[in-house]
Formats: structure tokens, C-alpha cells, sequence
């Protein structure tokens, strides 16, 4: 009987290419092709084709004699818009107001087709006679400078930011000239027609200045422009950097300060104090007067209305304190 070689059904498997070592001809294989290169770098990727297609717009343009710098995507840089703060007056009163005062104005915008009056007349005279710039829009755009929910009549003058006064300097000024001061300060007004309302109440009631804060508080703008017919540009307004230590220095030169309140305890009929210097701080439309205003105020005045009514406008109620006090000075004689 024939041995039988191995095991039966086992087979040897032979080992396949080299059973010798490379001597280190495949290690560069072992470690690898290094970090992948940027995209930029890839002449086949379209990032570096573009970078290839921007080097050599570059040497043309160099070889040219220069040009236009360009950035990396092959566009040419746009240029940073200027912020513009400026300012548009609308509506015939404010503009004639606003030239009357000599506003440094920049452009006058004109409505095609105008119908004019007396005021137009004005305004295109002291424009023309000033230099300032006359442009013939239509409506429309006279719409879009104005805003779409101001009336603006066919004019709108660009004028400057505000440039509002300090406060102490309004009121060295006013006892300088033996004026009884007489300011409003507002707390917290956001409304813009407010602040224009109460501008112009208190420019036609003997006022000497209006006091803003600088949080919280609505600026002069265009709409408190077109609320005030012109005022603003007749009556100052002054920045408080902090309303209530502008109360305590006001009261240092001698000046009262009343509040405005519904349920004051002081009756604005008959006011004692209104001959005297007087600082009347009007709340915000929805909170009222702040509590540190409050407990800084010498006193907190309310306004009699019927039951039926559950408070005035802060526009309404500062015309009417407006009203009261400067009926009574005239009745005492205090300018």
C-alpha cells in the first residue's frame, strides 16, 4: 500500500512575491503622501485655476503700468459707502422754518408739478438765494426720502444731524438774559409726534429749551420735525447724558422741577410755583415718570379731566401744564 503524502484534504499554500525584505524601497509608500494640498494649490481644481487666471491678470495689468487693485476672486473692490446721518424735513411749514433759521441745508427736494403759494415761494427764493441745491422729484420719491406715512406737501429739505446743546448751558443762558427759565424734560418718550407736539407747545407757551435723555428716548427726527410746524428749528434741545443728575444739578441753580402725573398731589389749577424757574418733567406715553425722576421732582402735579377719561397724551397734557403756567406768569408779571 502507497504512503500517503500529508494529511488527506490538506493543502500547502505557497507564500506570494518576495519572501525577502524591499531593503525600504516601499516606505515612502508606507508613510504616506503628506497633507493634502489647499485647493488654491491644485492647478486641476477650479480654485487654483482662478488663482492662476487672477496672477495673470495681475502681470498684464503690472506689465501696463498699474490699474485698479483687484481682490482674490478677480472682482474689483467696492468702494465703503459713508455713513450719511442726514436728516429730511418735510412739509411746507418745517422747510420754511428750517431755512428761515439757517440750517446748513445740503438739497432741497421739489415735488413736479407743486402748486404753489406763498410758502413755496419763500423757500425756493431763500434756497436760490443760498445756493442750496434744487432737485425736481416726483411724488414718489418725495414719498420714499419723507417716509410713506409722512405728509410732506411737495417739499423735503436734507438737512445735517441735529446738533443738541448741554443743558446747563441752556440754562446759564437763559438767566444770563434775566429770563425766568422755564424747561421741559422728557422721561422716557418714544413717540416722535409727541416730542414734535410738545416742541411746539412749548414754543408758543414761553418755553427756553426742551431736555432729552440720551437712552431711552426718542431723537428729533424727521417726524418730530414735521410734528413741531418749524419749532425745532427755533426752540433748542439738549442731550442729558443722565436725566436724573440733570435734575439735581437744575435744582443746585435754583430751578423747581414739577412732574406730571395722574395722581399728583399738587392741582395744576392756581400752580404756586409757576412763577418761579421751573423744570417740568413730562412721562413716557405708557410707564409715566420713572421712580428715581419722581423722588427727585419738588413736586408732582396732576391735571383735573372728567371720570370717564383715563389719562391725557404726554403731547396734550405737557400743552396744557404749558398753557396753565404761562397764564399765570402773564397774570404776575414774570417774563
Amino acid at each position: 500500500m502507497a504512503s500517503k503524502q500529508g494529511r488527506p484534504g490538506a493543502v500547502r499554500k505557497m507564500k506570494k512575491g518576495a519572501v525577502k525584505g524591499t531593503g525600504g524601497n516601499g516606505r515612502q509608500a508606507l508613510e504616506g503622501r503628506g497633507p493634502t494640498p489647499k485647493a488654491e494649490d491644485r492647478t486641476y481644481h477650479v480654485a487654483g485655476k482662478r488663482k492662476i487666471a487672477q496672477q495673470r491678470l495681475q502681470e498684464a495689468q503690472a506689465k501696463k503700468g498699474g490699474g485698479r487693485p483687484t481682490t482674490a476672486a478677480g472682482q474689483k473692490p467696492r468702494k465703503q459707502k459713508q455713513a450719511d446721518d442726514s436728516e429730511i424735513v418735510t412739509g411746507r411749514n418745517s422747510v420754511l422754518e428750517a431755512l428761515r433759521a439757517k440750517i446748513p441745508a445740503t438739497t432741497l427736494y421739489v415735488a413736479t408739478r407743486i402748486e404753489f403759494d406763498d410758502r413755496v415761494k419763500e423757500v425756493l427764493a431763500m434756497a436760490t438765494g443760498r445756493g442750496i441745491p434744487i432737485l425736481e422729484v416726483m411724488k414718489p420719491e418725495l414719498d420714499r426720502l419723507g417716509g410713506f406715512d409722512s405728509v410732506h406737501q411737495g417739499l423735503a429739505l436734507k438737512v445735517p444731524p441735529y446738533e443738541y446743546a448741554h443743558p446747563m448751558e441752556l440754562l446759564e443762558k437763559t438767566i444770563s438774559r434775566a429770563q425766568t427759565p422755564l424747561f421741559v424734560a422728557l422721561d422716557g418718550i418714544t413717540d416722535p409726534r409727541n416730542l414734535g407736539a410738545i416742541i411746539r407747545s412749548t414754543a408758543a407757551f414761553g418755553g427756553h429749551g426742551i431736555i432729552l435723555p440720551q437712552r431711552r428716548s426718542v431723537g428729533l427726527t424727521a417726524s418730530a420735525w414735521k410734528t413741531s410746524a418749524g419749532a425745532a428749528a427755533r426752540l433748542p434741545v439738549a442731550m442729558a447724558g443722565n436725566l436724573t443728575a440733570t435734575i439735581k444739578a437744575f435744582k443746585q441753580q435754583g430751578v423747581f422741577v414739577i412732574g406730571l402725573d395722574g395722581d399728583g398731589d399738587v392741582s395744576l389749577p392756581g400752580l404756586a410755583l409757576a412763577d418761579r424757574p421751573l423744570l417740568i418733567v413730562v412721562g413716557s406715553e405708557g410707564k409715566g415718570l420713572s421712580r428715581l425722576v419722581t423722588e427727585n421732582c419738588d413736586a408732582v402735579v396732576s391735571i383735573p379731566i372728567g371720570a370717564d377719561t383715563e389719562s391725557l397724551n404726554a403731547g396734550i397734557a405737557a400743552s396744557v401744564t404749558l398753557y396753565e403756567i404761562s397764564k399765570l406768569r402773564a397774570a404776575a408779571g414774570t417774563r
